[in-house]
């Protein structure tokens, strides 16, 4: 009995010592919580509540409460927003659509290119790498240099060697290309560096069993490259399909969503762009929360068909 009653006694107090609150964890993630609170949770329900204000960051004493009428304008046709809001949404799905298969493909070429045993690879790593170092004014900038239609470089060696030379920035589709091809070869390199990393981590023995068992290169890739890289490749396309919504840089450097639409808007206006314009040029920031609210949602949702689409089943 007395062994009985010591086993219970040390029982309870461990119990006791389980049950205990440690509270040392909690100071370590404290510097973060305290970033988070004020650069992100902060900013998040202060934007929700602009949202819901006819905001007028000039005349605070001007500000009125219209509840959710900013959101009912984004969705009412005939409303001053309803067009360029919806033109600038369309043009970022568009750019998602045209960047992403590039973004990812062209990265994977050159991962699995530099996976290989090819002479100088580290320094292609580096070249390849090196654009992602820019600041996204820089880029803009360079592709402003590069392209402009008058004294571009692009155009200045078309012409010398006699042949069409686009006005690459103020006509359609060559403005989106532009854009295009500037952001492609920015961004390539980190989703590339990535990629390289996964590769490496993939077991040789795996391709050693399947090459006896007489599987060619495009089963390999097939059947293990792929595969092994799903969980890298999900990483990869929702982050890049994040980069490609948050276009902002780049068009309004180099066209400043131009050219012109009838309609309103640009023709290579991104909803980035369009909220910064609604916000900070029309002084509208009560409306431009809204559009950014809208634009998260909308994130949101292309984010977790991505996960149910490339998640991989147990």
């Amino acid at each position: 009995m007395a062994t009985i009653a010591r086993a219970t006694s040390a029982s309870r107090r461990e119990g006791g010592q389980r049950k205990r609150f440690d509270f040392v964890p909690y100071l370590f993630i404290l510097p973060h919580l305290v970033f988070f609170g004020i650069f992100a949770a902060f900013p998040f329900l202060l934007g929700l509540v602009i949202s819901l204000f006819e905001y007028d960051i000039l005349r605070p004493e001007a500000n009125r409460f219209v509840g959710t009428q900013n959101y009912l304008n984004l969705f009412t046709s005939g409303t001053v927003e309803f067009p360029i809001f919806w033109n600038a949404l369309i043009n970022t799905i568009e750019f998602v659509l045209m960047s992403v298969p590039l973004l990812v493909v062209i990265p994977l070429a050159m991962a699995l290119l530099l996976n290989t045993n090819l002479t100088g690879k580290n320094l292609y790593r580096a070249i390849y790498f090196a654009p992602w170092v820019l600041s996204s004014a820089v880029v803009g900038l360079l592709g402003f240099w590069i392209f402009q239609s008058q004294g571009g470089l692009l155009n200045y060696y078309l012409k010398d060697l006699g042949l069409f030379q686009p006005r690459w920035l103020s006509s359609m589709p060559w403005a989106w290309y532009s854009i295009l091809l500037v952001t492609v070869w920015w961004t390539s390199g980190f989703n590339m560096i990535i990629l390289l990393a996964a590769l490496q981590g993939i077991s040789a023995s795996l391709y050693e069993a399947a090459s006896i068992d007489g599987a060619n290169s495009w089963q390999r890739f097939r059947y293990i490259t792929i595969p092994q890289l799903r969980p890298v490749l999900v990483f990869i396309i929702i982050t890049t399909v994040i980069s490609s919504f948050n276009l902002f840089a780049q068009p309004m450097l180099m066209t400043n969503g131009g050219p012109a639409q009838s309609g309103g808007g640009g023709s290579t206006e991104p909803i980035m762009l369009r909220i910064y314009t609604e916000g900070f040029v029309r002084n509208r920031m009560g409306s431009s929360a809204a559009m950014s609210f809208v634009v998260a949602s909308v994130m949101v949702m292309f984010s977790y068909f991505n996960f149910r689409v490339f998640r991989t089943k147990e």
